[in-house]
């Protein structure tokens, strides 16, 4: 006994303290729908043809009419392109009668492309290409020039497609150096909040790394370096985004979910309830649904309860409880072990297989019952227990025949009980309220029912300490009870009784009388401020002048030093640069006077414009000539000395 306490122990210790990461996307049903239906369009080259079929191939679907298809591949066909030859050889195998016609020097031409002066790209297209069409090649010539291009083209994209490269070549080339690769790309993810991890490069460089990690590890029957919660999310990198920009992309999640569904080594399950997370004494069965990326079952599957706890009270109810696999649905019931009403924290592990990932998950069910109401006893009990208490007994759902009367001098009792329906254990729900209305103003007050130690609900409403929360407002207050829980499958609003309130007239709020509200108001009567005295006009008259002494004294100045206005050019450049100066000093003025700063800078920017052209050709013309003069003045100097 002590021993399965202790293993209970252990099992309760493990759910509460680790919550192991686990895929939370996938590709449901209606996704898989819609990404077919994204895949099969009309094509409108090659590229797009091989998108569309190889893509549908994948899901294990086809397109509409296979002999035109073909048909447009061959149209399409260009046999001295290497992309041309990819997209058709590769859509031609996954149509069931369709044959790429291959010359001498279509052939040569791909065996060229596999060179270190070729493209990641280009070498990889062609090896596709010359694997599918059956021709021979030498895998270790195109490792060593995958091997040197990776290091000229060391970016996510080219790295993925050596790696598919290295998948379609002989097992007895030395793959090793490019099979390390997938760790250094692993390395370059990004990790989003420990739930997402992707490149940077966007969701279909993360997918197609994914399908050829993959693909590479299932040839050379190597486990990828990935840990499981690497895994899980990449899983939920891949499959969070429910719609795709484009068909490359489309293409990119397809492959992926395939290469996560099939392959040796690691296989994400998806864990959910067939309906709602919910038992109960009506529907006893809990039932999960176990799949693939895809929704896809998985057939070598088991699934075992390894504990399930009461939330509240942290007591084990069941361990290693096995599910029974009906109809493709695993089913466990639940209610055999007469759980009381309340959530339980399951946790469940799936089995039968070594690939699995993200096989262990906690799942949250609830257990809902009925709840009944008994032995509810009304009661109008007088404070100085002068007269007899007399106690009425409603049966739910029905009323009490006659009302209740309670004044300043009495209480209103009320008390019952609530009971499981299934199981007639007491039932402590988390929303019991009393809520008396009442009928003539429509005023509400509502009061929580508490139980005592017995689990035995207790109201009491003593009028007299109450009456501010009525507002003093005698009259007929019609008394419900509400009950309520998220684990209750009835939840209950019953009008038990009519509850008649009075209250001391003195106690009762004068009347208030009613405001018209639609009378003239009061004018209202403003003074703005009076405004400032204005300067005398001595005092204006004498800071304009002190404002204009420095346009006075540049004037003095030049007369008595002597302006130089014989540099001065009537080229057009010139006038026109002194001119939209001027034409700047006068907008400045306008935009004072009359402008605002929008209009202001529409002008002054076609002004400004102008001037900067024109002066900045009158200084060029300036230059030229001071460089001619100088050169003069070099070429007599020269002479002279001759």
């Amino acid at each position: 006994m002590a021993q399965t306490r202790f293993f209970g122990l252990v099992l309760l210790t493990l759910a509460i303290g680790v919550q192991a990461l686990t895929p939370s996307h996938y590709l449901s049903l209606s996704d898989v729908a819609r990404l077919q239906a994204l895949l099969n369009q009309p094509f409108t080259n090659l590229e797009s043809a091989y998108y569309s079929i190889v893509g549908l191939s994948k899901l294990g679907a086809s397109v509409g009419d296979e002999s035109n298809a073909c048909h447009f591949l061959k149209s399409q066909l260009d046999p001295e392109s290497i992309d041309s030859l990819f997209f058709a050889v590769e859509s031609a195998q996954a149509l069931s009668e369709c044959e790429i016609p291959v010359s001498n020097e279509t052939r040569d031409i791909l065996l060229a492309a596999v060179s270190e002066d070729s493209t990641v790209a280009q070498i990889h297209r062609a090896v596709s290409a010359l694997s599918s069409l059956g021709l021979p090649l030498a895998s270790q010539e195109v490792v060593s020039a995958l091997a040197a291009r990776i290091t000229k083209e060391d970016n996510v994209l080219a790295i993925t497609l050596a790696l598919q490269t290295a998948a379609r070549l002989s097992q007895q080339a030395e793959l090793g150096g490019i099979l390390e690769e997938i760790e250094d790309l692993a390395a370059r993810l990004d990790d989003l909040g420990g739930v997402f991890l992707q490149f940077e490069e966007g969701l279909e460089a993360t997918a197609l790394f994914v399908t050829a990690a993959y693909s590479l590890s299932d040839h050379v029957d190597m486990e990828p370096p990935l840990k499981e919660d690497q895994v899980i999310q990449l899983v939920n990198s891949i499959f969070s985004k429910k719609s795709w920009d484009s068909l490359a992309e489309a293409f990119s999640v397809a492959s992926a979910a395939v290469a996560l569904s099939n392959n040796r080594f690691h296989v994400p399950v998806i864990i959910s309830t067939h309906g709602s997370a919910s038992v109960s004494h009506r529907q006893p069965t809990l039932q999960l649904l176990v799949t693939d990326v895809l929704s896809q079952p998985l057939a070598s599957a088991s699934v075992l309860v390894e504990s399930a706890y009461a939330v509240a009270s942290k007591s084990i109810i069941l361990t290693q409880a096995p599910f029974t696999l009906r109809d493709g649905v695993f089913e466990l019931n639940f209610m055999a072990n007469q759980p009381a009403s309340g959530y339980y924290q399951f946790t469940v592990a799936v089995i039968g297989d070594s690939r699995l990932v993200g096989n262990h998950v906690e799942l949250k069910v609830k257990v809902s019952t009925e709840v009944a109401i008994t032995n509810m006893d009304l009661s109008v009990v007088d404070k100085d227990q002068s007269i007899g208490t007399k106690t009425t007994r409603v049966e739910y759902p029905f009323k009490a025949k006659s009302s209740f009367t309670a004044d300043s001098h009495q209480n209103f009792a009320m008390s019952f009980q609530l009971l499981d329906v299934n199981t007639g254990v007491e039932l402590t729900p988390h929303q019991t309220f009393v809520r008396l209305h009442n009928q003539k103003t429509g005023q509400e007050v509502v009061f929580v029912a508490e139980p005592d130690s017995k689990n035995l609900y207790k109201f009491e409403l003593d009028t007299a300490e109450r009456r501010s929360e009525f507002d003093s407002m005698s009259g007929t207050y019609a008394l419900h009870l509400i009950v309520g829980d998220a684990t209750l499958e009835n939840p209950v609003l019953w009008n038990v009784a009519d509850v008649v309130l009075k209250f001391l007239d003195e106690e009762a709020p004068a009347t208030i009388q009613a405001k018209t509200l639609y009378v003239p108001k009061p004018d209202i009567n403003h003074l703005f401020r009076e405004p400032e005295k204005k300067p005398s006009t001595v005092v204006s008259n004498t800071f304009t002048a002190l404002v204009l002494s420095p346009f006075l004294l540049l004037l003095i100045l030049w007369f008595k030093l002597g302006a130089n206005i014989s540099n001065f050019s009537l080229s057009p450049s010139s006038v026109l640069f002194h001119v939209g100066h001027a034409a700047m000093l006068g907008l400045m003025y306008v935009y004072w006077t009359h402008l605002n700063m929008f209009q202001t800078l529409k002008y002054l920017a076609i002004i400004g414009s102008l001037t900067f052209l024109a002066g900045n050709r009158m200084l060029a013309q300036k230059a030229v000539k001071r460089i001619a003069a100088e050169q003069s003045s070099r070429l007599a100097k020269y002479r002279s000395l001759r």
